[in-house]
């Protein structure tokens, strides 16, 4: 019997990626332990040893339906009384979903946003998403802005525990940080008033496409959720810092190649057969004046009872506004170009679209869950991040008060004054640019960085991982 034969030379198989918990590596929460025995052991090694049924990406999703849970319930009394008169104000349960339903034609025509002389103030593929969602809803004797919502929102509940996913797999070795998009407050509140979720899909997607190298996708991705809401367009802004430090172009062209295909696929058909109502959204854009919350709307309206203070107009806080966030990004070039390392994408997409939210003439309620998960990967600091969305939930209720007291027939003594609202929005823009000045400060001192900490340069780094800087501003750094 003749022997078989020497089995040939093997691939050796990398061994099971030890992670990061939170209660060992975060102070903060290491204090909140002991109810459950304590941190988790020294001798334990979690990522290499299997967890059973518990892993982290099913408690993830446990936690994440039970935000959803609560998001359900923050909205329960507009569920259950209506969003009829002052209500969506009163009980801070306000949703464009069933203001638009009616006020934009979508209960007498699901596809109201692409009928002649159609003006709905939103991209394409949101018109497209309101309508197709809308569609879902049957004609009948019934509440069918309630069902319009319910939908919306069991859609956002998906989108949210995608996202979350997403952000687990883009941490590396850090995914319980996912747990800050799953739990956070400003989730719960703000997720179910537009339809922002879907573009934050998107860009959590767009950003774990670039981790694992596939860089056409991510451009992808970014251009359909640039066609759903602006702001994942500024990923690019990180990609290009980084490609002029590195030298590395082709991850920049391909993602772009990419984000210009998907975006044009979806946009020039729409210009092509209704060109007045593809380009309302960019009219109504540029001649909308302060939107609420915006510091803007709160100069504005300081000015309103500030003898000898002028009010600015749309065209006056366009030009402010582009100008102040072309300073703000060549700025955050400039410290991405200078830092002592190579920046994460992570840490320069955070402090562009944040100084995008801050200076932008909108800054909606709902824009809290653009940040979300890019400050999960770029500040993973639980003690900050929960600072932070304290702020958050002030300015939540703050606005809904402020809209109560200027529309509802009520003496001045039962609602906060103005006031209160303008240094809630004073203090949810300040705890902001505190995390900006956390994660800049991170840039230039890798130590203090949580992610770095554990022994990952940049999980988020794609095609630019292991580079060696070419081009550094300012004194010569080493790698």
């Amino acid at each position: 019997m003749s022997q078989p034969p020497a089995p040939g030379p093997t691939k050796p198989r990398l061994a099971p990626m030890r992670i990061t918990v939170p209660s060992r590596s975060d102070a903060f929460l290491r204090k909140f332990t002991e109810v459950i025995g304590g941190p988790l052991g020294r001798h334990s090694s979690p990522g290499r040893i299997a967890p059973g049924f518990f892993t982290v990406e099913r408690v993830l999703v446990i936690l994440t339906v039970i935000g959803a849970l609560l998001a359900v319930l923050a909205k329960n009394a507009c569920r259950l009384n209506g969003w009829g008169g002052t209500n969506p104000y009163a009980w801070a349960c306000y949703s464009d979903w069933t203001a638009l339903f009616h006020a934009r034609g979508f209960a007498e025509n699901a596809f109201a946003p692409f009928a002649a002389g159609a003006e709905f103030e939103y991209p394409v593929l949101m018109s497209v998403i309101a309508s197709l969602t809308a569609a879902l809803v049957p004609a009948g004797e019934f509440d069918r802005s309630l069902a319009f919502f319910d939908l919306n929102l069991f859609l956002v509940a998906g989108l949210w525990l995608v996202v979350v996913v997403a952000t687990a797999r883009t941490a590396g070795r850090r995914p319980w940080d996912a747990a800050m998009v799953a739990l956070a407050p400003g989730m719960i509140l703000a997720a179910s008033i537009n339809w922002d979720m879907w573009a934050v899909a998107c860009l959590a997607l767009a950003m774990l496409a670039f981790s694992r190298q596939n860089t056409f996708l991510a451009g992808v991705l970014i251009g359909v959720g640039t066609a759903i809401k602006v702001f994942p367009l500024l990923f690019f802004g990180a990609v290009i810092v980084l490609a002029i430090r590195t030298g590395r172009y082709k991850p920049l062209i391909v993602s772009l190649a990419g984000a210009a295909l998907a975006w044009l696929a979806v946009n020039l058909p729409m210009a092509l057969v209704n060109f007045d109502a593809w380009k309302h959204f960019f009219t109504f854009t540029e001649d909308r004046g302060a939107g609420l919350s915006s510091f803007w709307h709160i100069f504005n309206v300081t000015a309103g009872v500030v003898p000898q203070m002028a009010e600015l107009d749309a065209a006056t806080i366009n030009a402010l506004a582009l100008g102040l966030f072309v300073a703000s990004c060549a700025f955050i070039a400039y410290l991405g170009l200078n830092a002592p390392v190579a920046p994460r994408l992570s840490q320069l997409v955070f402090l562009i679209v944040a100084s995008f939210i801050m200076f932008n003439k909108v800054y909606s309620p709902q824009f809290v869950v653009w940040l979300i998960p890019l400050a999960a990967l770029a500040w993973p600091k639980w003690k900050d991040f929960l600072i932070w969305q304290l702020f958050e939930v002030l300015h939540f209720w703050a606005i809904w008060m402020y809209l109560y007291a200027t529309t509802a027939d009520i003496q001045a003594s039962n609602t906060f004054p103005t006031s209160f609202y303008v240094f809630a929005v004073l203090g949810h823009m300040i705890a902001t640019g505190y995390l900006m000045y956390r994660v800049v400060q991170s840039m230039y001192d890798p130590e203090l960085d949580p992610v770095r900490r554990v022994g990952q340069s940049d999980p988020q780094a794609g095609a630019f991982a292991g580079a060696k800087d070419r081009f550094v501003l300012g004194a010569k750094h080493g790698a």
